[in-house]
């Protein structure tokens, strides 16, 4: 009866007990199963579940620097994924890297995007001040609206 989010859709939760490996399926539009050995606990099948937002997140990701890289004239060192209890990502400036919280998995793709863009503004400009705001008005005109659905989205 849980329901889970993937990028910014709901899908009702069916867990399937079954021998052999762990998977996560998009069964329809509206159902997501989680196939689990028979007996797993609840920290077990909610490893499966991050191991798969983790990988769907990280395939995202690459496309979104490759595309922002040019157009903002910056260049992204590194990049990863990670849980966070505050932000949605952090930009290490000296190391130019970047870390995008694994929630984001369940968001929608332009709040991703937007929070891509964000981290990559630093790399301009580190701190949150009226330049930080000029490239992003530059950059992703939308991007208030964006950063207000992730304040007021549920997940």
């Amino acid at each position: 009866g849980e329901s889970h989010y993937y990028q910014g859709e709901c899908y009702f939760l069916n867990v399937i007990d079954q021998p052999g490996a762990p998977k996560v399926v998009i069964h329809d539009q509206i159902t997501l199963d989680l196939y689990v050995r028979p007996g797993n606990d609840l920290a077990q099948r909610q490893a499966v579940m991050n191991a798969w937002y983790r990988q769907h997140l990280k395939a995202q990701i690459p496309p979104l620097i490759e595309k922002w890289q040019p157009i903002m004239g910056v260049t992204v060192q590194a990049w990863g994924v990670k849980q966070m209890k505050t932000r949605w990502g952090t930009c290490n400036i000296r190391a130019r890297r970047i870390w995008l919280n694994l929630e984001l998995a369940k968001r929608p793709p332009r709040c991703l995007e937007y929070i891509v863009v964000h981290e990559m503004v630093h790399l301009l400009e580190r701190l949150h001040n009226a330049r930080f705001r000029a490239f992003m008005d530059q950059f992703m005109p939308h991007w208030r609206s964006c950063k207000e659905e992730l304040k007021h989205i549920s997940a």
